[in-house]
């Protein structure tokens, strides 16, 4: 298999990627035939598997809007992945110029891949970490340089936690994370769930085997579990919703119904 340019040496290109079959699934280019093979398997399933990952992506955009618009000038976006058009720091520095944006993510493709688009940009950095290592994030010198954690800083989850198995404890992590922000912080919050997919679990079961079996595993939580996340912090209206009702700048009933498959919501820490 030829290695293209963009992929580090380092990458085992034989083994798919999450963060790689996301960049599929949006019509990206930086993917390879191991990953479209998995991402082809999912779809066989789950048909509808395209447009949850771009509503997720809507969502991300309209609560960034949001968090700008309340004054939030810092974004911390961990699981960032591979970027794609209309990132993170696009949105924020377009209602905030000067608005600092550090992506976190421990694919190495997407993380040079985030090196690439940001060159230019002082204002935006990447860093190779990992979610359940909230100190080693906290203390990258990316962080450092660009984040001041005694000011509010909205912090994204988007579309990650559903990859981290409760042996893991993701709840902890990000507890660390939210005791570590100044009050006034955000969280902004995705997650896979069986509930508001248009299928039978059964079926919908057959695309979360597929990330099991590319060691990956697909952790389906129900709303109340995913509502754990959100303690120590007051829920913004309209609370955990599924992705294209919350603050829909469209209306929601001319939404794929695929797009409401599991949750989405901010919260903000007293």
């Amino acid at each position: 298999m030829e290695r293209p340019a963009w992929a580090p040496r380092s990458i085992d290109i034989s083994v798919p990627s999450v963060s790689r079959i996301y960049d599929f699934y949006l019509g990206g280019s930086h993917n390879f035939e191991v990953d479209r093979e998995a991402a082809r398997k999912a779809l066989e399933f789950m048909p509808g598997l395209p447009k949850i990952m771009q509503a997720n992506r809507a969502f991300m955009r309209r609560a960034v809007r949001f968090a700008a618009g309340e004054g939030i000038t810092q974004f911390l976006d961990i699981g960032s992945g591979i970027p794609t058009f209309g990132n993170v720091h696009e949105v924020a520095q377009a209602v905030r110029p000067g608005a600092r944006v550090v992506y976190v993510d421990h694919d190495p493709v997407a993380v040079a891949h985030s090196q690439a688009v940001l060159e230019d940009n002082a204002d935006a950095d990447v860093v190779n970490a990992d979610l359940l290592k909230p100190r080693e994030i906290l203390s990258s010198p990316q962080v450092e340089r660009l984040i001041d954690v005694n000011r509010p800083v909205a912090l994204l989850l988007v579309a990650i936690l559903h990859f981290v198995e409760d042996a893991d404890d993701p709840y902890g992590a990000v507890a660390e994370l939210r005791d570590a922000l100044a009050p006034g912080s955000l969280i902004v919050l995705t997650h896979a769930s069986y509930e508001g997919i248009p299928l039978p679990a059964e079926r919908a079961g057959g695309a979360v085997d597929v990330y099991k079996d590319i060691r990956n595993p697909l952790i389906m939580r129900s709303r109340d579990e995913i509502a754990r996340f959100f303690e120590g912090y007051d829920m913004v209206e309209p609370g955990l919703v599924p992705m294209p009702r919350w603050r829909p700048e469209t209306a929601p009933e001319d939404e794929d119904p695929y797009a409401f498959s599991g949750f989405a919501g901010v919260g903000r820490t007293a």
